[in-house]
């Protein structure tokens, strides 16, 4: 009964953990909508809450990776969660670090490219939302994973175009930016693009894990 109970609280461990990366995903995307319009008020209150979202996910995911040596009932999947968990948090330094850069190197966003860095945004954001409730169904419905995380590889395949299209209008469309200026932007789409690929990466180790526990 100990052994189960102990389980338990890891299980609800977990589950807390992905709600709070879902918390800093929600509080990116306003991030960015606020410094694209120029809320600066906003824009530093999303600052503030995803520097605590961030401090509380990563003390409570290493206390789970240090409960998983103790848990004999996940003794055949620790090597994957442990992988797992490596792979959300690549997810959350990008929030974290992402959004701290705007505020770091405070890039110069045309207005007219403000629709498409937000549908960027959307597309990344989504993409991360998508792998959430596979992570928590792995735990108690592993059976139901493969099918939350299709939409995980749709909404990165989106988010892919969008940061496409902004660095080929931003090169061959606006002549009047400076190289340096160009440089900048490539690199914000291609931060943000990167978080629908580290959430491809994460959907990716929960299908392995999701055919393993089948086995």
């Amino acid at each position: 009964m100990f052994g189960l109970k102990k389980t338990n609280k890891l299980i609800d461990d977990i589950d807390r953990y992905f709600d709070l990366m879902d918390q800093a995903v929600l509080v990116f995307k306003d991030g960015v909508r606020n410094y694209l319009y120029s809320n600066t008020n906003e824009f530093n209150e999303n600052l503030m809450k995803m520097s605590a979202v961030d401090s509380e996910a990563s003390v409570l995911r290493k206390e789970i990776e240090n409960a998983l040596y103790t848990q004999t009932a996940l003794v055949r999947s620790r090597a994957d969660i442990m992988r797992l968990f490596e792979k959300t948090r690549n997810i959350t330094s990008i929030l974290n670090d992402s959004l701290f850069q705007f505020e770091i190197e405070t890039p110069f966003i045309p207005k007219e490219l403000n629709p498409e860095f937000m549908k960027l945004t959307e597309f990344s954001t989504l993409a991360v939302e998508a792998v959430v409730p596979a992570a928590k169904a792995y735990f108690k419905a592993p059976d139901t994973v493969p099918d939350k995380i299709s939409r995980a590889y749709f909404y990165e395949k989106e988010a892919v175009r969008y940061s496409q299209s902004i660095k080929r209008t931003v090169f061959h469309n606006m002549a009047s930016l400076k190289l340096s200026e160009k440089f900048h932007l490539r690199y914000f789409a291609l931060h943000i693009e990167n978080l629908a690929k580290a959430a491809e990466n994460v959907a990716d180790q929960l299908a392995v894990m999701a055919i393993r526990r089948t086995l």
